[in-house]
């Protein structure tokens, strides 16, 4: 297989967008400023025990006071958007009932300092970060939720919706679901296992709702997230082979074909509609909506998955950075790449080209797409003497990775986009502060900013790019 790292850089096609990501929680800090309201990943990191060194995201990078300085940070690299989320308890503290202005006021700086950088702003609204109050009245698992979340929405388009052309509904819906719901990895942690599937589903009925909500709105370009990544089996063996389409329809497949094609895979739909009926829905009037036509479909991609069928007495655990409970139909094994990023996980490019042909060739409504997160933890270290963060592996990574969005657009698949994740360093979730995706680097103790090498390569690359 040729190598891309030998290939001349990728020309990707007129008008091809470039971003950068953030998350609310992972960069805003000031968790109970200003009104704010506590949401459940502040209730996770304070309960202890939960996130490596016991770290939270009080402060993260104090986003919310620095907004200035990183948004001209971002602009100077060149990039065309810039994505971030709005933190729901932040504009609403309870979930429901009265708006914070303050929180409002803070993300209408946010849109205006961007634009005014030159950079759109692409925000999400949800971002794993749901208020705790409505965690306490049932959280995902109660319908109820999507109402709220469909009210917040129109809050933040009635104050945001003139100046912004993009909005993202929902990230990575089937990790919310599966390491906060059914493991114990994210918040809320609660670890039920499949039945998290429920939650699952009323997130996405949420992000029908908010649909609803930014189409009656005005005009606007309107979208979600999902992860996505190729599952591979084991081997040629029937039983890893069937391991791994159970694993891809559970993981991949359920959050996505409700969305793209108004329905649920086979083994998935059936008990999940008991549930939903179970509390007070109709799972098909619910996939009419959850099917309304999208503008964009962002992709997340990381690296691919292997499974195999359980082999008797043999230990799984410890094969993810998180331990999948027994007893499933699949089992995750170590993907054979030859190079890994310092957090553990596979570099393997051409995993994001397959990705996105087998949304091109499963969907055949599938809306143009955007690469809204791609990028690697490795463990850059501090600015050396001479001020600089040499990062020449994620230079590696993301050019590797731009080849691969460009043989998926030669393959096709009608690509408009690509977003580094992320464009600082910041709280990686049940991680803390120990892995570094950042395109800039921030000292933990001084919050002081330092673009790294990568950052200026992608700066050079949007300018060639856009020449």
């Amino acid at each position: 297989q040729e190598d891309p790292m030998t290939r001349p850089f990728p020309r990707l096609p007129a008008g091809f967008r470039f971003g950068s990501a953030t998350a609310a929680y992972q960069v805003e800090g000031a968790w109970d400023v200003d009104g704010k309201g506590p949401s459940i990943w502040d209730e996770f990191t304070h309960r202890g025990g939960t996130v490596r060194h016991g770290h939270t995201g009080d402060v993260a990078n104090d986003f919310y006071h620095r907004y200035a300085e990183d948004v001209a940070t971002v602009a100077a690299g060149g990039v065309h958007d810039h994505r971030f989320s709005i933190s729901w308890p932040r504009v609403v503290p309870a979930g429901t009932g009265e708006v914070n202005a303050a929180g409002l006021d803070f993300y209408d700086r946010v849109v205006d300092a961007l634009l005014t950088a030159g950079v759109q702003p692409v925000p999400t609204l949800y971002h794993w970060d749901l208020p705790l109050a409505l965690q306490e009245q049932g959280g995902w698992f109660a319908r109820a939720t999507a109402d709220a979340f469909a009210e917040y929405v129109a809050h933040v388009v009635d104050r945001l919706g003139d100046r912004v052309g993009t909005w993202l509904t929902m990230n990575e819906t089937s990790v919310h679901t599966l390491y906060g719901h059914g493991l114990t990895d994210h918040a809320p942690g609660l670890g039920l296992g499949v039945d998290a599937m429920l939650a699952g589903h009323h997130q996405l009925l949420a992000h029908a709702r908010a649909v609803e909500v930014l189409r009656a709105a005005g005009p606007s370009r309107v979208g979600i997230v999902n992860q996505h990544y190729p599952v591979h089996a084991a081997s040629d063996d029937p039983a890893d082979v069937e391991a791994a389409a159970a694993f891809a329809a559970l993981t991949v497949w359920a959050f996505s074909d409700p969305v793209l094609a108004g329905r649920y895979p086979e083994g998935v739909a059936e008990p999940l509609a008991d549930a939903v009926a179970a509390h007070g829905g109709d799972l098909a009037a619910d996939l009419v909506r959850i099917a309304a036509p999208l503008d964009v479909y962002g992709v997340n991609y990381y690296e691919p998955t292997m499974i195999e069928a359980p082999r008797a007495g043999k230990d799984y655990r410890g094969v993810l950075e998180v331990d999948v409970p027994e007893g499933l139909p699949f089992s995750p094994v170590p993907y054979p790449s030859a190079e890994r990023t310092d957090f553990g996980w596979s570099i393997a490019p051409e995993g994001l080209t397959r990705a996105l042909v087998e949304l091109r060739d499963r969907y055949p409504t599938l809306p143009p797409v955007v690469v809204t997160e791609n990028g690697a933890s490795f463990h850059d270290g501090p600015p050396d003497a001479e001020g600089r963060v040499r990062d020449p592996r994620r230079i590696a990574f993301l050019a590797a990775h731009l080849h691969a969005v460009e043989d998926a657009v030669t393959a096709g698949v009608d690509v408009r986009g690509y977003y580094v994740w992320s464009a600082v360093d910041n709280f990686e979730w049940a991680a803390g502060y120990d892995e570094s995706f950042g395109l800039v680097h921030v000292d933990r103790d001084t919050l002081v900013r330092t673009p790294k090498d990568s950052w200026a390569w992608l700066r050079d690359v949007v300018a060639a790019q856009d020449a």
